[in-house]
C-alpha cells in the first residue's frame, strides 16, 4: 500500500514539473515574434481550420511565435462546418491569407512572401 501511494506521488510530481515546463517554454519569446507580430500589426488575416495540415505546417514555420500571428479560425468545433466570421469573408479555401491592401494568397506562404507582403523584415539572427 506505501509503494502504491509513493508511486501515486512520485508520478504527480513528474506531471506537475512537465506541466510548469511547458508554461515556463510557453512563455519564452519565440525567435519569430516581431515578424509574427509586425505581420498582425499589419492588417493582414490568416484564415484556416484547426483540422487542415497546411494551417499547422503554416503555424510551425513560426514555432512558439505563431501565438501572435492574426490567426481566425473558420471550423466549427465538429469540423464539419464554416464559422461565421468565415463565411461572411468570403474564404473558401484554407489557409487563406488576407493582406491590408485587398490582395489574397492561398496555401502554405513562405516567410519571405509574408514579410514582402506586409513589410516586415525577417529577423536577421534567424
Amino acid at each position: 500500500m506505501k509503494k502504491a501511494i509513493t508511486a501515486v506521488i512520485i508520478g504527480v510530481v513528474a506531471i506537475g514539473g512537465l506541466v510548469a515546463w511547458g508554461v515556463y517554454e510557453s512563455k519564452k519569446p519565440g525567435k519569430y515574434d516581431v515578424l509574427a507580430q509586425c505581420i498582425n500589426d499589419s492588417g493582414a488575416k490568416f484564415y484556416g481550420a484547426f483540422w487542415c495540415p497546411h494551417c499547422a505546417n503554416q503555424k510551425k514555420m513560426f514555432g512558439v511565435s505563431q501565438k501572435l500571428l492574426p490567426y481566425i479560425e473558420c471550423s466549427t468545433p465538429d469540423g464539419k462546418g464554416k464559422l461565421p466570421i468565415c463565411e461572411e469573408a468570403g474564404i473558401t479555401g484554407y489557409p487563406t491569407w488576407r493582406f491590408a491592401d485587398g490582395t489574397e494568397l492561398g496555401g502554405e506562404v513562405s516567410l519571405d512572401v509574408l514579410s514582402e507582403k506586409t513589410m516586415c523584415p525577417i529577423p536577421a539572427d534567424v
